[in-house]
């Protein structure tokens, strides 16, 4: 089953057209030299000239223009390097609400134009100005006029196309209109099938609202990761196809485009998340493009890796519970095995997705921190669940845990096992709070979520206490996940898988933790001490019998 899925989940697409095809180069694609941690919030960032260079002579290979959105922290060296690439260059000014800075930003765009005036191609005075509410339309207006007195190429303002139906005024003091089309972020969220349709259909829009104006797609193209959005999925195979088709359409359609962008922006996915760092079509980190000609494009380029690890995974699992009947020899029910059988599974075809996911959705060290412990917890479930399913334990509670002193276990096993309780407790709980509180940003962390979630659930099913009490703090996590799990659904819509399947993971958890009984017999003021004594050595025999569980 797990070679299976991942055979389905490896399967390349082909397309009409490549997206990356040096032989017919990209009309334009925007371009910003930020690596790592290197981001323009940063006034003090100078990029190395010799990156740049080094960016722009790969992009010459694909590509015959970059689009800039700015002219300091060292992109005003970009038109003399584009120049000895054989590049054009459409240059940005950052237009923001701080007139000196403006004004200096202005001044250097514009000695730049005279400088390399076969280079600049035209100038892109503000981008989404009036989206970000930076500055009022007359203002706007003005210092696209003032631009446009003191230079001979073309000038033209940036926005996306509501603004630009919204503020038609501003299309009197530009040479040409670019807008913005990208419909993963439009408020309904356009499928990625549908995506080169509804680009068009807007630019004709535009162009219907402008007569005598040339239009510029000045951004559009597709993320290649991060969460759903409704029906809009994030992928690989996703970006490759929505790109291809798009170029292809507005050829036909005789409309220019400028895609977004060259390189994954680590920096964007501070405020934009996972997906916001990753419309390049470039890799950030190692400057490759993504979809070399004639190389498959899949969504999981190491899946023949992926779908090994999960096998081993799997293998260890059933191991683990073949070693504890082996040390504790016993007839366990056939739901057991089947329960071992269902979490190895499980987390044998989602291990793969899980580091997958934890590798691009972990930004700075806390990013890494925490999705780097869901998958550790992901993984340790299931193995800690077989062994406690054969040895005839039950899922610890948080009183047996860190209760008071006279409640807790002494179970080692049980113990490592209630750590890796806590440890997806917390976070699932983090990023369920998330997703009512941040919800835009945030990603699903449905694979390792399901790979805990599942042995949690079969564990409290089967090996359950026949009488005890409901545990407060699991009943507080039982709704608190209930709750925010059909919120979620109703948030996202029941066209965003990732939504539903995260939610059915905190409703697995929810579950479990409803299941949760404690059973107060050592410790309380009615146990009797002799009850207590044979309850603590029956403990250290299970410890004695269940070696395994060390494990």
């Amino acid at each position: 089953m797990i070679a299976a899925v991942w055979w389905w989940l490896a399967a390349p697409v082909t397309l009409a057209r490549a997206p990356i095809d040096p032989v017919a180069k990209l009309e334009c694609v925007s371009y910003a030299p930020f690596r790592g941690s290197q981001t323009p919030l940063n006034s003090q960032l100078i990029v190395s000239p010799e990156h740049i260079q080094e960016d722009l002579a790969e992009l010459a290979k694909v590509t015959q223009c970059v689009r800039t959105y700015s002219v300091d922290n060292g992109l005003e060296k970009v038109p003399e390097l584009a120049s000895k690439v054989g590049l054009k260059v459409l240059l940005g000014i950052w237009i923001g609400n701080g007139r000196a800075k403006n004004a200096q930003l202005i001044d250097t765009a514009v000695a730049l134009s005279k400088e390399y005036p076969d280079t600049v191609k035209a100038i892109v005075v503000g981008n989404e100005v009036m989206l970000h509410g930076d500055m009022s339309a007359s203002d706007l207006r003005a210092t696209i006029r003032s631009v446009k007195a003191r230079v001979s190429v073309p000038v033209t303002y940036a926005d996306v196309w509501e603004y630009w139906l919204r503020y038609r005024e501003i299309g009197a003091d530009v040479d040409f209109i670019t807008v913005h089309i990208l419909p993963y972020w439009e408020n309904i969220p356009v499928r990625a099938e549908d995506a080169a349709a509804h680009v068009v259909a807007i630019a004709k829009q535009v162009a219907s609202a402008f007569p005598g104006k040339e239009i510029l797609i000045g951004e559009t193209g597709w993320p290649s990761n991060g969460r759903m959005r409704e029906g809009a999925i994030a992928s690989r195979t996703n970006q490759a196809r929505v790109v291809s088709e798009i170029l292809d359409l507005a050829k036909h359609e005789n409309f220019h485009v400028n895609l977004i962008e060259a390189y994954d922006a680590s920096w964007k996915r501070e405020w934009e998340g996972t997906v916001g760092g990753n419309w390049g079509l470039f890799d950030g980190t190692n400057r490759e493009v993504k979809y070399p000609p004639g190389v498959a494009i899949r969504n999981y380029p190491l899946w023949q890796l992926q779908m090994a690890s999960g096998m081993v995974l799997a293998i260890l699992i059933f191991a683990v519970a073949g070693l504890t009947l082996r040390r504790r020899p016993w007839m366990p029910p056939l739901a057991s095995w089947i329960a071992v059988a269902l979490s190895a599974t499980t987390a044998g075809i989602l291990l793969g997705i899980a580091a997958d996911k934890m590798f691009y959705e972990s930004y700075g060290l806390g990013g890494w921190l925490g999705w780097g412990a869901l998958l550790a917890a992901a993984i340790a479930s299931p193995l800690f669940c077989a062994n406690a399913l054969m040895a005839g334990r039950s899922l610890p509670t948080f009183l047996e845990l860190i209760g008071p002193r006279e409640d807790r276990t002494i179970s080692v096993p049980a113990m490592a096992l209630g750590f890796v309780l806590i440890l997806t407790t917390l976070i699932a709980a983090k990023t369920a709070l998330g997703l009512v509180f941040d919800p835009r940003w945030r990603d699903f962390p449905f694979a390792s979520l399901t790979m805990a979630a599942v042995p949690f659930l079969t564990l409290t099913l089967l090996n359950r206490p026949k009488s005890g009490t409901r545990p407060i703090a699991e009943t507080v996590f039982a709704v608190l996940f209930v709750v925010i799990a059909l919120y979620a659904i109703f948030n996202e819509g029941t066209d965003n898988w990732q939504a539903l399947w995260t939610s059915a993971a905190y409703f697995l958890l929810g579950a479990t933790f409803w299941r949760a009984r404690f059973m107060a017999v050592a410790g309380t003021a009615s146990a009797a001490p002799a009850v207590v004594a044979e309850t603590r050595a029956s403990t250290r025999k299970e410890e004695e019998l269940d070696p395994v569980g060390m494990l």
